[in-house]
């Protein structure tokens, strides 16, 4: 049985959400909630928060406490709530995957500022953690290790949530020293040649197990039982983690002496959700739909020819789009699928019509798609990615694409595709000012349009079709 020697022992942790076996439902509605809060004094925000938690299904009967407990697990390891002196209003994370719905990249943007110690712990065990000397980017350092590894050993390699807790996440060779990420390999392999055994105990492995799951969110990593092997789709990404030398520094002259008292550490809290808010490059970090549905490098490579010969070769003005602009937001998705639409319907003659509008035209809509009898469809595209599949009945429409709607009425779609690992799943709304005016829908004023729908009142589920010449 392996143990990390006592005098390297140190145990990282991190708030678990209790909710984390549905993580991805839960911060895809709870952001759109928080942004629909606006600016509040600190005690109303808190109330109301906690009546949106209070709404998630099954929370109905749970106690106060549980309810506290995961607005501060929200707040404190996502940095969804930010404080200035008067007031609370949600932060720029909770706003990007408000408008957004894309949790892969809220989950990238998370895990690369997310470092130890930090503002998502309480600051006496931030104090632990100083007195240690420790300061850890564990995503890139796990990043980092199995670049290395398959590099020496020219092959796909893994680790493990043991492997990690016990020879990374607990040695302090690791979270202080930064031990180059060769010895480290080399432990793992020394142990799987002798085969040596670890101490999988559920809250043992915890911690490093939450966070190689978050990479898998992201997109980083892929797994197969229980290993995690680097997700080469994402080459670039992974690319940006092992070489960024993004951190918190509020904490660095605490670490040179490895002191520090209470009160110091709880006045770097704005400056850390400062930190965990600030502006990330989106070209670095929005996801690639076409990689993030591929099982492998090869099939990435055939669907990004596939949608380049499509836009290429089918809209009208041949305008051309960098196969990051395709993946964004699954327009070339949508596009395909009313393409094939229309193929099937017995007009191929017809396709050429369809365009997928510039987003700079500003003209509120995504697609100009048409009827079987060469009539206008309008359609706006709105996209959720995950990881696993989540309850997606809410959107928001800016003020360009309500205005539209309103405009164009039975012309104007809205086409929710939700993109997951194994599955794709698309709604279509088709007239949604028609249908907020007969209370089919419900609709709150932001900035444009907050909209909840049914499914079975709004509109219709189809197959999303894939082009076929």
């Amino acid at each position: 049985m392996y143990k990390t020697p006592e005098k390297y022992y140190f145990r990282l942790h991190h708030i678990r959400p209790r909710f984390k076996k549905d993580i991805e439902n839960v911060l895809i509605y709870i952001a759109s909630e928080l942004v629909e809060l606006g600016n509040k004094p600190h005690d109303e925000f808190k109330n109301l928060f906690n009546e949106k938690l209070r709404m998630y299904p099954g929370n109905q009967i749970k106690e106060l406490k549980t309810i506290n407990n995961w607005r501060t697990e929200i707040t404190s390891l996502f940095g969804f709530v930010q404080k200035d002196e008067t007031s609370t209003y949600a932060s720029l994370r909770a706003k990007e995957l408000a408008d957004n719905s894309d949790l892969v990249q809220t989950f990238k943007k998370f895990l690369y500022l997310f470092q130890y110690p930090g503002g998502h712990l309480k600051p006496h065990e931030n104090q632990k953690l100083i007195e240690a000397g420790i300061k850890f980017k564990p995503v890139k350092y796990i990043l980092e290790l199995l670049v290395y590894a398959e590099k020496k050993e020219k092959k796909r390699c893994y680790v493990n949530k043991a492997e990690l807790t016990h020879i990374v996440f607990n040695d302090l060779r690791c979270t202080r020293d930064h031990q180059n990420v060769s010895k480290t390999w080399e432990t793992i392999q020394q142990n799987r040649e002798r085969k040596i055994k670890y101490d999988w105990g559920g809250d043992i492995t915890r911690y490093a197990g939450d966070i190689l799951d978050y990479m898998e969110i992201a997109d980083l990593l892929v797994s197969h039982n229980d290993a995690f092997y680097l997700n080469h789709v994402e080459d670039i990404a992974i690319y940006n983690f092992v070489n960024s030398n993004t951190s918190f520094d509020g904490y660095d002259k605490f670490l040179q002496k490895q002191s520090a008292e209470i009160q110091n550490i709880r006045e770097l809290e704005q400056k850390w959700f400062e930190y965990v808010n600030q502006k990330l490059d989106d070209n670095v970090f929005k996801t690639d739909i076409l990689a993030f549905v591929s099982k492998d490098v090869e099939e990435y490579e055939n669907l990004k020819n596939i949608s380049k010969e499509l836009l290429d070769n089918q809209l009208a003005e041949r305008e051309k789009f960098r196969t990051k602009e395709i993946g964004d937001w699954g327009e070339s998705l949508i596009h395909g699928h009313e393409c094939m639409r229309i193929k099937l319907a017995g007009h191929p003659e017809l396709v050429h019509l369809i365009q997928r509008i510039p987003t700079q035209f500003g003209v509120g809509y995504d697609i100009k798609s048409i009827e079987e009898d060469a009539t206008q469809r309008l359609i706006e595209v709105k996209t959720t990615i995950s990881l696993k599949p989540v309850e997606f009945e809410k959107i928001h429409l800016t003020p360009n694409e309500w205005s539209a709607a309103e405009s164009f009425k039975d012309r104007y779609y809205v086409y929710r595709l939700a993109i997951s690992k194994n599955m794709k799943k698309l709604f279509i709304i088709q007239n949604p000012v028609g249908l907020y005016k007969k209370d089919k829908l419900k609709m709150i004023p932001r900035n444009g349009a907050d909209i909840t729908f049914s499914d079975n009142t709004c509109g219709r589920y189809e197959e999303l079709l894939e082009w076929k010449n």
